[in-house]
């Protein structure tokens, strides 16, 4: 199991090399000047001169990306008129005159718990509602569950988020405004903000996933060791959760790794939806004013978080099947 780690972690440390190195020359190979983008709208010549010296702009592109790799691990000085950046050093924003790292790491706890907890509830109820669908295949239960599923995956978060603001928050008065609260500073409150995002988002994915489900759980209720474990006298719920339910999850976990970037997408639509300040709405906010180190170091922390999910998902995945870690 360790070895199997290690070969995922180094894989992972390749790809994320590889990533950042694509990125930063897309970004600073375009024919603009990469210092007008990041000076801010009140440019000055002399202001814009300094941005060059900073970005090294008058070095080679190479040198420029190692500039910007090693501040990442050791930091990077600006000078006297801004400072020390420490690592992870993400570069500096002249917009607003401050270090992105700080920016991001303000703004992520918000896309985190948002994603987690969109994570937790689309597994919950879509393996729960596929789990019921096969188990009562074919009957009342089974069509209400394919009839939910197929509506839920033609909606879309930002038609079904304000509908249910609307009906939850403003008519019924259930569930408080959507908002974000730091879990170590106010747990529920925390809950009861994120509730409803984390249920809109959820939608779409957890129609998915009773499908899979449903339809994974009945190809492993006909297999050979399925029938056999029957015939040896065991129970129809011992046979479910021991051997069927087991054998349909180590596909879902797959499905679920892949899913999780698409997870990290729909937070952006998401958090402008519910007026939530995460790196999502950060993200579209660096564009807007053609932030180039802050869109650059929002891309490239989302990136790397994904690639740690991964990972994750992958020894959650060799747990569940021992075959995975020979591969």
């Amino acid at each position: 199991m360790f070895r199997f780690l290690v070969r995922r972690a180094l894989g992972a440390i390749v790809i994320l090399f590889l990533l950042i190195a694509l990125t930063y020359f897309a970004f600073f190979s375009l024919p603009t000047d990469p210092a007008q983008l990041a000076c801010s709208k009140t440019c000055t010549p002399q202001l814009l001169e300094q941005i060059r010296v900073n970005m090294h702009l008058n070095q080679p592109i190479y040198v420029q990306f190692w500039d910007y790799l090693s501040g990442l691990f050791v930091g990077h000085n600006y000078g006297t008129d801004i400072g020390q950046c420490a690592a992870p050093c993400f570069g500096y924003s002249y917009n607003v005159h401050q270090f992105v790292w700080p920016r991001i790491e303000a703004s992520y706890p918000a896309t985190f718990v948002l994603a987690i907890g969109g994570a937790v509830c689309f597994l919950t109820i879509g393996v729960g509602l596929g789990m019921i669908s096969a188990w009562k295949q074919g009957g009342i239960m089974d069509r209400i569950a394919s009839s939910i599923s197929l509506v839920g995956q033609s909606t879309q978060i930002y038609f079904l988020g304000p509908l249910a603001m609307g009906l939850f928050v403003t008519n019924l008065g259930w569930l408080p405004q959507p908002s974000y609260v730091p879990l170590t500073q106010d747990p529920w409150g925390c809950f009861m903000g994120m509730l409803l995002p984390w249920l809109v988002m959820s939608v779409i994915f957890w129609s998915n996933y009773t499908r899979q489900v449903r339809s994974l759980m009945l190809e492993q209720l006909s297999e050979d060791h399925i029938r056999a474990a029957r015939a040896k006298g065991m129970s129809s719920g011992y046979v479910w959760w021991r051997y069927a339910l087991r054998g349909a999850m180590a596909p879902i976990i797959t499905i679920f790794g892949i899913d999780l970037g698409a997870v990290f997408s729909g937070a952006v639509v998401t958090e402008f939806t519910f007026g939530i300040h995460g790196l999502g709405f950060l993200a579209v906010d660096s564009v807007r004013q053609n932030d180039l180190y802050l869109e650059l170091g929002v891309l490239i922390f989302s990136a790397a978080a994904i690639i740690v999910f991964n990972i994750v998902v992958d020894a959650a995945y060799a747990l569940l099947d021992p075959r995975v870690r020979l591969g």
